[in-house]
C-alpha cells in the first residue's frame, strides 16, 4: 500500500538539504545536515513503544503487541512478541558508526504515513565520472526502517546521477554486495556490528560499479536492440493495456534521446543513456495515485526507492548490462 508523508506537529516529516529534490518535499536546509540536525528538521525525533493488547472484552492476547507511536499515541502496527524496535534515533546512530570519522552527513530523511516507515539518506564522500566527462555519479547510503512489523531494517547503496537526481537502482536489494538487512528480533547490538563488518567489505560494491557503468557507456545500442529492452521492461499485454504499454515505450524513447544529462557527448545515444531514460521515468515521470501533488510525489518516491519503481530499475541494470555484452 502506498503512503504519503507522515506529519510531526502539523509539518511534513521530510527534510532536504541544499537544492529542492526530484520530489519537491520537505524542509529546506541549507547545507548538509549531521544527524542532529537531520532527525529535528526531519520531524523524526518520536519514539515507538510497545504496549499489551486485548480485545474489545478485556481478554488479553499474550501473543501479540501494538506499537505505539508515544508523541501523537497512535498505533503504528500489530507485532509478536519477539519483536525489538529501533528507534529513530538509533538508525541515525548505526549510520553515524558505519562512517567512523564523523563526516557523514544526511541530504534527506523523513517518514511514510503515520510515522511507521522512516528513512535517511547520507552521502559518502566518493564520486564516479563516467568516461571522465561530466555525468557524474555520487554515493549514498538508504537507511529504510519500519515500526510496523512489516519490513526489517535495510541498509544499502544508493547511487544517485548528479545531473538529473535520478536514484539509480543497480542491483535487487537482497544482494549481499549492496546492503544489509537487521530483522527486529533478537540481540540487535550484535546485529548492527555484524552488518557494519559488512557493509565496509560492501564497498567493493562501488570499486565494481565504475567499471560496469562505463560499460554502458562505451556501447551504443542499435534501434532494434532499444526496441527490446524496453519492451521487455514495458511489454503488451492485454488489449486494453496495449495502448498504455506503447505510450511508456514511446516515452522512454524520448526520454533516452531529450531527458537530462542525455546530451553530453560520452553519454548522448549509449546504453547507459536507455538506462538513464528508465530511472528518470521512474523517478520523475511516472504516474502515481494521488488527490494532491505532494500525496503523487510521496508515492512516487516509495516507489522509486523500496517497490515497484525499485524493481523496475534493478531489471533495467541487469537488461543493460546483458545488452552492453
Amino acid at each position: 500500500m502506498s503512503h504519503d508523508l507522515a506529519t510531526t506537529n502539523g509539518q511534513a516529516a521530510m527534510m532536504y538539504a541544499g537544492q529542492t529534490p526530484w520530489h519537491g518535499l520537505g524542509t529546506k536546509l541549507d547545507e548538509p545536515a549531521t544527524a542532529a540536525e537531520a532527525i529535528q528538521a526531519a520531524g523524526l525525533n518520536y519514539q515507538v513503544d510497545l504496549r499489551p493488547i486485548e480485545t474489545d472484552d478485556d481478554i488479553p492476547i499474550p501473543q501479540r503487541k501494538a506499537v505505539l507511536r508515544t508523541d501523537s499515541n497512535e498505533i503504528l502496527g500489530v507485532v509478536g512478541n519477539s519483536y525489538q524496535p529501533v528507534q529513530n534515533h538509533q538508525c541515525f546512530g548505526f549510520l553515524d558508526s558505519v562512517v567512523q570519522d564523523g563526516k557523514l552527513r544526511y541530504h534527506t530523511a523523513g517518514a511514510l504515513g503515520r510515522g511507521e516507515k522512516v528513512w535517511m539518506l547520507a552521502k559518502l564522500p566518493r564520486e564516479l565520472r563516467v568516461r571522465n566527462s561530466d555525468d557524474v555519479t555520487e554515493q549514498f547510503l538508504l537507511l529504510s526502517n519500519s515500526h510496523d512489523g512489516s519490513s526489517a531494517l535495510r541498509v544499502f547503496f544508493t547511487p544517485i546521477r548528479v545531473v538529473c537526481a535520478n536514484t539509480l537502482g543497480m542491483a535487487e536489494r537482497k544482494s549481499r554486495g549492496q546492503g544489509v538487512a537487521i530483522v527486529h528480533k533478537g540481540n540487535l547490538t550484535e546485529k548492527v556490528a555484524e552488518a557494519q563488518e559488512i557493509l565496509g567489505f560492501a564497498k567493493k560494491f562501488y570499486d565494481d560499479l565504475g567499471e560496469r557503468i562505463n560499460r554502458l557507456a562505451w556501447h551504443y545500442p542499435t534501434k532494434g536492440q532499444l526496441e527490446t529492452y524496453f519492451t521487455m521492461l514495458y511489454p503488451d499485454g492485454e488489449a486494453s493495456k496495449n495502448r498504455r504499454a506503447e505510450n511508456v515505450r514511446n516515452e522512454l524513447f524520448r526520454l533516452f534521446e531529450h531527458g537530462r544529462g542525455q546530451d553530453i557527448p560520452k553519454v548522448k545515444l549509449t546504453t547507459w543513456a536507455a538506462f538513464n531514460a528508465v530511472t528518470e521515468y521512474v523517478d520523475h515521470h511516472r504516474s502515481t495515485r494521488g488527490r494532491t501533488e505532494q500525496e503523487r510525489a510521496s508515492r512516487r518516491l516509495e516507489s522509486a526507492w523500496f517497490g515497484s519503481g525499485s524493481r523496475l530499475k534493478a531489471e533495467a541494470w541487469k537488461l543493460a548490462q546483458e545488452m552492453a555484452t
